[in-house]
């Protein structure tokens, strides 16, 4: 982003034609971007606060200053922001900050992601998280959103400190006690992202992010570049599955290539399978690219579109993919019309894979990206889980694998529930993989099952929540 021509040439002429210093020019040409993002509505608000990271860290390199960052006490310590770029989140160091507590954000934006990946528990959309003084205890746990402050020496007790001195490792396929697999699979969009489930013994790639490769361009990749691209990540993975999604991309994430036009609603707009209808070449391009990188390795390469919402999406998606040569085809889960079709949907493909992220922020209206709505977006709701139930019945029914690939994959008792409603997989950040491996081995699929169905039955996430531990305990 730093490099774009457009901001360059935007900055010169402010240097050229009003006398400005590079540094002031900089600053005052990245704000003009960010404000004509930020207009683009409240989607759009991670954008501008990237923008905003790469302002600050271009005029400290112009001036000669230390770049930004959160500075380092010389101890461990629980992180206070309003809010972090990713680039500060990426660069944290996991030995030392214990937990990140912001503001600001949403359960699923791109700073609880990467600290997920991390390895950091963090708990997001927190009132006044910056208001708490320095030196005061606290108990952060990133699993059911909690921060507690001062807690009492029992709560102390039954909570274990967080230590990462080294990844710990998947050391077998993940099963319940009596032997029912349910493979745990890695997210992946980038290299630190494949050394990282590689490094945790992920059983393969339950989600491929494409659209590293596609961001920060004018015009598509080529045909030969994205070949390159998807053998960059099958060649690590031989012997094992890798499921690519394609392009999700639109005006919720804006690529030039893409003509973007702005829209009132972004989330509810032309995005992930429907920028296909505009743009058939992408898709098609893309299609063959995973099918030679394909050819070229051992991985076990499966393939799935997203934002499907109707049958004919689905065919049409379906048929491009047999069309391209490609042998075992997908397609996402990502919305209330796709659950209510479940069963005709997957008469058509192969696998279904259910989005949590986008599903939640649909089926409640939500956007996952609001910390006010925080709760609505909670993956231990009970609509949420019925939605998923409806999913797995189908997928039972036709004998075909359903797998969850949201970030809420993450969470040990969640899993639970989600295996007992049917669940084939679970794809998460790396991190995760051996705690959920543990989690699963612990009880059988009877329990598992009898789990789903009191959080189903329950009528709110706390009391679906307290319905598990309360099983699990006894």
């Amino acid at each position: 982003m730093a490099t774009d021509p457009d901001l360059i040439a935007d900055a010169s002429l402010r240097i050229r034609d009003r006398g400005l210093t590079p540094e002031r020019a900089a600053w005052e040409a990245i704000g003009s971007v960010a404000d004509t993002i930020g207009a683009a509505g409240p989607r759009q608000a991670e954008r501008v606060s990237d923008l905003y990271d790469i302002r600050n860290r271009m005029v400290s390199s112009l001036t000669g200053r230390a770049a930004p960052g959160v500075p380092d006490p010389g101890h461990p310590f629980v992180l206070l922001a309003v809010d972090l770029a990713p680039a500060d989140t990426a660069g944290l160091d996991t030995a030392r900050c214990l937990a990140i507590v912001t503001e600001e954000g949403g359960a699923t934006s791109h700073t609880a992601i990467i600290a997920r990946s991390l390895g950091i528990p963090a708990v997001v959309g927190v009132p006044s998280a910056t208001a708490i003084p320095d030196g005061t205890l606290l108990l952060v746990d990133g699993i059911t959103g909690e921060v507690i402050k001062e807690p009492t020496v029992d709560q102390q007790a039954a909570t274990a400190p967080v230590l990462r001195p080294h990844r710990e490792k998947l050391m077998s396929p993940g099963s319940t006690a009596d032997g029912h697999r349910v493979a745990l699979l890695a997210n992946i969009g980038s290299a630190r992202d494949i050394a990282s489930a590689l490094e945790c013994g992920a059983e393969g790639v339950g989600l491929y992010r494409t659209e590293l490769y596609f961001l920060g361009r004018t015009e598509a990749p080529s045909v030969g570049e994205q070949v390159n691209a998807c053998r960059a990540v099958f060649s690590r993975f031989a012997g094992r599955r890798v499921v690519v999604r394609t392009l999700d991309a639109g005006s919720d994430k804006p690529m030039p290539f893409l003509g973007y036009v702005e829209e009132p609603n972004p989330a509810l707009g032309v995005r992930g399978f429907r920028t296909a209808a505009s743009h058939p070449e992408l898709l098609h391009d893309q299609l063959m690219a995973i099918k030679v990188a394909a050819e070229a390795e051992t991985a076990e390469v499966w393939v799935m579109a997203p934002m499907i919402t109707t049958v004919d999406e689905v065919r049409s998606f379906a048929q491009g993919a047999d069309d391209a040569g490609l042998p075992i085809i997908g397609v996402m889960i990502e919305t209330p019309a796709a659950a209510l079709q479940a069963e005709l949907i997957l008469a058509e493909v192969d696998f279904v894979s259910i989005g949590t992220n986008d599903l939640a922020q649909y089926t409640f209206a939500a956007d996952r990206h609001s910390a006010s709505l925080a709760s609505l977006n909670d993956p231990w709701q009970p609509a949420l889980l019925r939605m998923v139930e409806m999913v797995t019945g189908a997928a039972a029914d036709s004998g075909k694998p359903v797998g969850v690939c949201g970030e809420a994959a993450a969470d040990p008792q969640l899993a639970l529930v989600r295996a007992g409603l049917g669940v084939s997989s679970l794809s998460m950040a790396p991190g995760a993989l051996a705690e959920i491996s543990r989690s699963l081995a612990a009880v059988t699929l009877d329990v598992c099952r009898r789990a789903a169905r009191a959080a189903c039955d329950s009528d709110s996430p706390s009391s679906a929540r307290e319905a598990v531990r309360a099983l699990l305990t006894t």
